[in-house]
């Protein structure tokens, strides 16, 4: 077979960590590239571009899943991130057509989804979670670095070199995949031709959203996902540009920003969570995490000052804390049979805020005139308090309206948790859902009959 070796996690480690490093190059350019190209309506802007590649994503993942069930993992690997990194060059060439390609390679911005059912096809159950937190840690650890390199390369030797660079290790990604990637799905898994059926069902992205009302617990959880997710994607789509054009931070406080929030959610989500998770319990735990979210998205909004932003960014860390715990409950209500289904739901509404959420903000900046319509501010450290006075004079009791309308959904969804039991059996439903997932097992799957398979993009405790 292709590649190097037999299949591991490390090859889909290094995939993500490559892709995602190539990006966080590009955090500082891309925020002074955004203003110079819409400075009238950035926020505007930046949210539609988000959610066109959100929605995108959130419609051709589980198709593009469903594909790599039958074609094989590689190829898919091979496809989006090439697909993925291709607006990195245009950066420079052409601004216009850097977000035109941005939002349209949302159809095969899924490197995750695929990722994840390279992992599920070489592990065990048992050390599945563990091999997924190792690629979602791989993630953070990449964004940590990467944007505070780029800021210290941009402001040394120009956005040019930085891009350039971006470009380069993009290309060795591809390279990689293509040398040292092996398959990870079986051969005997696989059809003889590549006119084999594709399980439609498992491919329609509304699939799993159809099954929510049909249980009572699976609603509340869903319901809560949605309305804590919604502000969180809006918020990262446009919060380092809100830092950047609003607060006055510059390029290297931006990446330092980052750096702290994303040490301090890799411990949040590993010491703290485990520690909560065994002390108050699970619904506990999550009732902690919307509470801290709404901490931060106040202060978020109501904050004018930089040190609120930083104060707030470590309230932040705590919130992440959020996801992992509502997964664990799922995993743990849910009987085996059933996980792939419900955990489907949660990736589904989840893939959904990825496209909404963005542009709602984008939308609400818009209408509360949140626009910065001067030259982008000086590059220093301390030439972002003209900018905040210039933005308060606009504005004085509310910088940042998005945020306070993400706190509310946010209350709302700690409200309507309060009425998830800590300990569900779903057993007496297992009936309900075996009808349902049945129907998404795999033509050429080794599996016993009435066993189903879980989903593609459905296979993750994250």
């Amino acid at each position: 077979p292709q590649g190097i070796g037999s299949p591991s996690v490390y090859h889909a480690v290094i995939v993500i960590f490559l892709e995602f490093f190539a990006w966080g190059l590009l955090t500082a350019p891309t925020l002074v590239v955004l203003h110079e190209t819409f400075p009238k309506h950035t926020f505007l802007m930046n949210g539609l571009i988000q959610g066109v590649k959100g929605l995108l994503s959130f419609l051709s993942a589980p198709l593009i899943g469903a594909l790599s069930d039958v074609w094989g993992r590689k190829s898919f690997l091979l496809l989006t991130v090439f697909f993925t990194c291709a607006p990195i060059p245009l950066m420079k060439i052409s601004p216009w057509w850097y977000f035109a390609v941005i939002s349209v390679s949302g159809v095969f911005a899924v490197t995750f989804s695929v990722v994840f059912a390279y992992v599920a096809d070489i592990t065990q159950e048992h050390e599945r979670s563990m091999a997924y937190g190792l690629v979602s840690a791989t993630f953070a650890a990449s964004l940590v670095t990467s944007p505070a390199i780029g800021a210290y390369l941009g402001r040394a030797y120009g956005d040019s070199l930085v891009v350039v660079l971006a470009t380069a290790i993009a290309l060795l990604d591809i390279c990689f995949i293509l040398v040292a990637v092996p398959e990870s799905l079986p051969e005997k898994m696989r059809p003889a031709s590549w006119g084999a059926p594709i399980s439609w069902e498992q491919a329609d992205p509304f699939a799993s959203l159809k099954k929510v009302g049909q249980d009572s617990i699976v609603l509340l959880i869903c319901i809560t996902v949605f309305l804590s997710y919604l502000p969180e994607a809006g918020q990262y789509s446009s919060f380092f540009l809100y830092l950047r054009q609003i607060m006055g931070f510059s390029s290297e406080s931006v990446a330092a920003f980052i750096a702290v929030l994303g040490i301090l959610s890799i411990i949040a989500q590993t010491v703290v969570l485990s520690l909560l998770m065994r002390s108050i319990g699970n619904k506990n735990t999550i009732l902690l995490g919307l509470g801290f979210q709404i901490l931060q998205l106040a202060w978020y909004g109501f904050g004018s000052e930089p040190w609120m932003m930083w104060a707030a960014g470590a309230v932040a860390a705590m919130s992440s804390i959020t996801f992992p715990a509502v997964s664990a409950l799922v995993s743990r209500t849910a009987d085996a049979d059933q996980q792939g289904v419900v955990q489907g739901m949660i990736t589904g509404i989840r893939g959904l805020c990825n496209g909404l959420g963005p542009a709602l903000y984008g939308f609400i900046f818009y209408i509360f005139h949140v626009e910065l319509n001067e030259l982008p501010m000086p590059e220093s450290s301390s030439g972002g308090s003209v900018v905040a006075q210039y933005h308060l004079q606009q504005n004085s009791i509310i910088p940042g309206p998005p945020f306070l309308f993400g706190a509310c959904s946010v209350l709302l969804a700690l409200l309507v948790a309060l009425f998830i039991p800590e300990h569900t059996n779903l057993n007496v439903r297992s009936s309900n859902w075996k009808k349902h997932c049945g129907s998404h097992g795999h033509p050429h799957s080794p599996q016993a009959p009435g066993e189903a398979k879980e989903p593609l993009l459905q296979d993750t405790n994250v």
